[in-house]
């Protein structure tokens, strides 16, 4: 019997050494990323996907539940999850995740961000006061995020360190050549001018060197009206965008209204992993955002 008790206590340590890290992801960019610093060490949960608005959330009972047996939150941040994350949070009952804590990771404190307000009114839309949040479609940034969450990952189950570290260093090395590819790739697409659905691409065109021309939507949040529609066609007699961009979950009537009246391409782009059957990880993701840019400047 004693034998038995100290076999069984050995399997139970063992069980627990090999106890899974748990990962909340708020967004499928940064569940994609966890994965790739994790292996086989994390669990990765993602609270949306890929056909949602990640800025319109409900906080339900599933999240909290998913959130409640968490180590590690990993969110966008940059006031992307504002509406839901919060609320989630308090009501886990996990003090490991709260902000400030070692278990809570925002992507975008790791980065300089773009389109940061000088004054903040809600007057003006769904404004972001940290600026603009889909900091994910510029790879350089990504490859920071990668090293600030591959630190967090080692602080936060310190015995694997040195496999969050040697993850790291696998997943830098296919990065960087993969961003020297695209930049090469994407060169025709430098001034190339788009009307875009929400500025859900800012990072994209500013790294590509894109021309952002217009919103569809006449504030950030607030659904694209006629008026709107009818001006941005206008002006497309004196100043032509090639294309037309949207995620997967935004309405694709505006953007085809736009294409019909003026021949531009309505371009849907997969935004984030999962967003289109080709971009399964963040290499297809910039894979095939590029080939569908491409394909519309032929």
């Amino acid at each position: 019997m004693r034998h038995f008790v100290f076999s069984l206590f050995t399997l139970l340590l063992a069980c627990g050494a090999q106890a899974e890290l748990r990962v909340f992801a708020t967004v499928p960019e940064w569940a994609a990323l966890a994965r790739e610093l994790g292996g086989d060490r994390v669990k990765v949960y993602s609270a949306t996907s890929a056909f949602q608005d990640p800025h319109r959330i409900e906080a339900k009972p599933s999240l909290l539940a998913q959130a409640r047996q968490a180590n590690l939150v990993v969110a966008a941040g940059a006031e992307l999850e504002v509406g839901w994350l919060p609320l989630v949070l308090r009501d886990s009952g996990n003090a490991a995740i709260q902000p400030g804590r070692p278990g809570y990771f925002e992507a975008a404190a790791c980065v300089d961000r773009l389109e940061v307000p000088s004054v903040v009114d809600r007057a003006h839309g769904d404004v972001h006061a940290a600026g603009n949040p889909h900091i994910h479609l510029d790879p350089h940034r990504v490859q920071k995020v990668a090293e600030a969450l591959a630190a967090r990952l080692a602080e936060v189950d310190a015995p694997n360190a040195a496999t969050y570290q040697a993850n790291l260093k696998a997943f830098s090395g296919k990065w960087q050549a993969a961003i020297a590819r695209w930049e090469r790739e994407g060169a025709p697409l430098k001034g190339v001018g788009v009307l875009v659905h929400h500025a859900s691409f800012t990072y994209l065109t500013h790294w590509l060197g894109m021309k952002e021309l217009g919103t569809l939507e006449p504030k950030p949040g607030i659904e694209p009206t006629s008026g709107q529609l009818s001006g941005l066609l206008a002006r497309q007699q004196a100043a032509p965008a090639r294309m037309v961009l949207r995620t997967a979950y935004n309405p694709e009537g505006p953007s085809q209204w736009i294409a019909g009246k003026s021949g531009t391409p309505a371009v849907l782009l997969p935004y984030t992993v999962g967003g289109t059957p080709a971009a399964k990880d963040l290499v297809g993701l910039f894979d095939d955002t590029l080939q569908r840019l491409l394909q519309a400047v032929r």
